[in-house]
C-alpha cells in the first residue's frame, strides 16, 4: 500500500529513484507525539479507578487499543487536511500531503486501526470503554476537523473536548461505568485544552492565516487570545481542586492541584502581561506556558493516580 516518488536531483550525475513508503511513514500518520499525552491520562485514569493496579493484561489492551484509535483519529486528520498541510511548513512534509501515502491507502490504514481498536477494547475490557474511544474518534474527526476547524474559532475549544476522552476510556475499562469523578477528568482536559493549543497558535498564527484557517488569534488578535488563556487557566485550576470537595481525592493531590495550578496561572499571567503591554507575541514568553501546560497535565494525573494509589 504505498505510492512511489521520485526524488529531484540533487546535483550533477545523481539519478532520481522512487521512494516507497516504510513503516515508519504509516506510523508518522498516526502522530505519535500527540498521542503519548492522550495515552498517559488514559492508563492514569486506570489506576485512579481501580485505586491500585489495574492488571497488566488490561494496561496492555488499553495501551494498544487507545494508540490505535488515536492513531486512527490522526490519521483521517492527514487525509482531510491534506491540502492545508501542504501549504504550512511544519506540516508539508507529512506522509499524505507529500504524496508518499496515497489518499486510498492512507484510509484503508487508518480505517483498519480504528475497527481493530473498537474489537479489541469491546472484547477485552468493557464496550463502554469501545463506545468512549469511539465518540473520541468521532469528535476528532467529524466534529473538529470536517466541521468546526475550517469555520469557526470556537474550533479547538468545542473540537478539543476529543482529548477528554482517554480518561473516560480508562476509567470505564477499569470499571464498566463512569462516575463523577471521571467526568471531572474529562473536564479539566476540555478547559486546560484552549490554554495548552492557543499558546501555540499565537506563535503559528501567520501560518493559520496563510491557509485560511480561523484560529482566535488570527480572528481576534493576540490581547483576546491571551485573556482567554488566562480566563480558561482560572477555570482548569478551579476545576482541578473541585474533586478534592467530592472526596474523591486527598491531600496529596490537593498539593499537587495547587502547586501546579499556580504555575500555569503564573507563566499565563506573563504572557498575558507581555501581549498586554504591546508587544509582539515572542517564543521565549509563548514556549514556556506551551511547554509547562503538557507537563501540567501529565503530573496532575500522576497525582491523582498516586493519591488514589497510596491513600485510597
Amino acid at each position: 500500500m504505498t505510492v512511489d516518488r521520485m526524488t529531484p536531483p540533487s546535483g550533477v550525475g545523481h539519478t532520481t529513484r522512487p521512494l516507497r513508503a516504510t513503516w515508519r511513514d504509516y506510523l508518522a500518520l498516526t502522530k505519535p507525539k500527540v498521542i503519548s499525552l492522550l495515552l498517559w491520562t488514559t492508563l492514569t485514569a486506570m489506576f485512579m479507578a481501580a485505586r491500585g493496579w489495574p492488571g497488566l493484561g488490561l494496561l496492555v489492551v488499553v495501551s494498544l487499543a487507545g494508540y490505535m484509535s488515536a492513531g486512527s483519529a490522526g490519521v483521517f486528520n492527514m487525509i482531510i487536511d491534506r491540502d492545508i498541510d501542504l501549504r504550512m511548513k511544519r506540516t508539508a512534509t507529512r506522509p499524505t500531503s507529500s504524496g508518499l501515502i496515497s489518499t486510498r491507502d492512507a484510509a484503508i490504514f487508518g480505517g483498519a486501526l480504528q475497527v481493530l481498536s473498537f474489537g479489541m477494547l469491546w472484547v477485552w475490557a468493557t464496550p463502554l470503554a469501545a463506545w468512549m474511544s469511539l465518540a473520541g474518534f468521532l469528535t476528532y474527526v467529524v466534529v473538529y476537523t470536517l466541521w468546526l476547524k475550517r469555520n469557526t474559532w470556537h474550533n479547538i475549544v468545542l473540537g478539543g473536548a476529543a482529548g477528554c476522552f482517554p480518561p473516560l476510556v480508562g476509567w470505564a475499562a477499569v470499571t464498566g461505568d463512569l462516575n463523577l469523578f471521571a467526568w471531572f477528568l474529562f473536564a479539566i482536559i476540555f478547559f486546560w485544552t484552549p490554554v495548552h493549543f492557543w499558546a501555540l497558535a499565537l506563535m503559528i498564527k501567520d501560518e493559520y492565516r496563510e491557509v485560511g484557517i480561523p484560529m482566535l488569534p488570527v480572528v481576534h488578535g493576540d490581547r483576546l487570545t491571551v485573556a482567554q488563556i488566562g480566563l480558561y487557566a482560572i477555570y482548569t485550576f478551579v476545576l482541578s481542586v473541585m474533586p478534592v470537595f467530592l472526596g474523591e481525592v486527598g491531600w496529596l493531590y490537593f498539593l499537587s492541584a495547587l502547586v501546579l495550578g499556580w504555575l500555569l496561572l503564573q507563566r499565563s499571567w506573563v504572557l498575558y502581561r507581555h501581549v498586554m503591554a504591546g508587544n509582539k507575541v515572542e517564543r521565549k514568553v509563548a514556549v514556556p506556558l506551551y511547554l509547562y501546560s503538557m507537563l501540567y497535565l501529565a503530573l496532575l494525573f500522576v497525582a491523582g493516580a498516586v493519591d488514589r494509589v497510596l491513600l485510597g
